[in-house]
């Protein structure tokens, strides 16, 4: 991921440094617990304990080598006394590999939770704001009914709110540890061991491994970013869609002296909600990898290996932007309510026309012909720009069952408004509000 789509919070987690200190944690974390069964003497491990890696002298030997982990175990041990032959002590490459990485995503997972529900408080706080704000709801991309902005932000605050739900449960399946030797037999490592180190990192244990930590877990993690980013491209598109020319209802920040276009100095392009819409493709493209990566042969192989470190670092990277890039949009959001209330009276009233049909039925009509008169009269109204609401009433057939009274309360905006309080009190976002 190139450095313009990154932040540094979420770049050291993924860094070649936190890589090998995890490493280097779960290595000594092991040298303390086969201490305490007995294993390796007190003295020895109180040397081991203050052990490091030399991250250049790593790198040299990985040119000979060709495998990290070597690598990383001699930039160690070539300093030490005795005492260095019990770094490594009945493990394989992936109990150190796997428990260090489940360490590396449960931080990076934390940095995108806190991020979530920054976007959530923002988007519930935002949709008290304009709870009343009316505007045009819209299906297919056509005017339907009369809905409110502080609405459509509430369903916006429920689905992050469902996508931080997904992230803690994945983060407790990613949450494990696994240092049960080469084919997960705990032969040459014992339960105990493995019990201890796992505990001293703050890591559950995997129940049942072989010689690597299930990449159903993974593809859990990697799904969830996914989806996170499906609702955040959900959510630019309607923006996008908002801000065009002809509807001009809601806006992305825009800067004094920022440009949209190279040849139109007038354009104030939605550049950043389309960045994120981009973004969202790498991150399902990403997940179907994670779920590839679940099937390895026997007990595993390392087809997997090469494509997370590539996947699983950008798809933090990428969630980890877009949600910050997001949050300022929604914090520097331009919302012309001129512009909703103009485009609602676009139509001269064909949006009343359900309202229109319902009140028709109510009084006696067949819904057939109630919606055969409604749909001739909205369509004369378009074609022939003339108000809903003046055809209705100089039409006999509807003037023979409403009274000019009723006429003007099927017009009235308000009844479209009138379940709005009630969906915001059935919402548990507002229900914790008032708690």
């Amino acid at each position: 991921m190139i450095s313009r789509y990154t932040l540094p919070e979420m770049e050291k987690v993924w860094s070649d440094t936190n890589k090998y200190d995890n490493w280097l944690k779960v290595e000594i974390a092991v040298c303390w617990a086969l201490k305490e069964v007995g294993t390796i003497p007190v003295d020895d491990y109180n040397k081991i304990k203050k052990s490091n890696y030399n991250y250049k002298r790593l790198n040299e030997i990985l040119s000979d080598t060709k495998h990290d982990m070597t690598a990383f175990l001699l930039s160690i041990t070539e300093n030490m006394s005795d005492e260095g032959r019990w770094i490594h002590y009945g493990l394989t490459t992936s109990d150190v590999w796997d428990t260090a990485t489940s360490l590396q995503i449960v931080e990076a997972a934390n940095i995108i939770l806190v991020q979530l529900k920054n976007l959530k408080n923002i988007l519930t706080n935002q949709a008290i704001k304009h709870k009343d704000t009316v505007m045009m709801g819209r299906t297919h991309g056509i005017h339907a009914e009369p809905m409110t902005l502080g609405l459509k932000f509430l369903l916006w605050a429920e689905e992050i709110s469902r996508s931080q739900i997904r992230l803690e449960n994945s983060i407790k399946q990613i949450n494990i540890g696994k240092i049960s030797g080469p084919v997960g037999t705990n032969a040459s490592v014992s339960p105990k061991v493995e019990e201890l180190t796992c505990e001293r990192l703050g890591l559950n244990v995997a129940p049942i491994s072989n010689q690597i930590i299930q990449r159903d877990r993974y593809a859990d993690f990697m799904t969830t970013l996914a989806i996170c980013g499906g609702s955040l491209e959900k959510f630019a598109t309607e923006i996008r869609t908002l801000q065009r020319t002809e509807i001009g209802e809601l806006q992305e920040p825009f800067g004094s002296l920022q440009t949209g276009s190279s040849s139109m100095p007038h354009k104030k392009n939605p550049d950043i909600t389309e960045r994120i819409c981009g973004l969202s493709r790498i991150l399902r493209g990403n997940s179907l990898v994670a779920l590839e990566n679940i099937s390895l042969w026997g007990e595993r192989d390392i087809s997997h290996s090469s494509a997370e470190r590539i996947v699983l670092p950008d798809s933090c990277f990428t969630i980890n932007y877009m949600l910050h890039k997001f949050i300022e949009i929604m914090e520097g959001l331009i919302i012309n309510k001129d512009k909703m209330k103009e485009n609602i009276n676009y139509t001269r009233g064909l949006i009343y026309s359900q309202r229109l049909m319902l009140t028709l039925i109510s009084k006696g009509m067949t819904r057939d012909i109630a919606y055969r008169i409604v749909q001739k009269t909205s369509n004369d109204s378009w074609n022939n720009k003339i108000e809903l609401k003046t055809l209705i009433s100089n039409n006999t057939e509807i003037k023979d069952i409403l009274s000019l009274k009723e006429i003007d309360e099927v017009f009235d905006i308000n009844y479209y408004l009138r379940n709005i309080s009630y969906k915001f009190n059935n919402s548990n976002l507002i229900k914790d509000r008032l708690s």
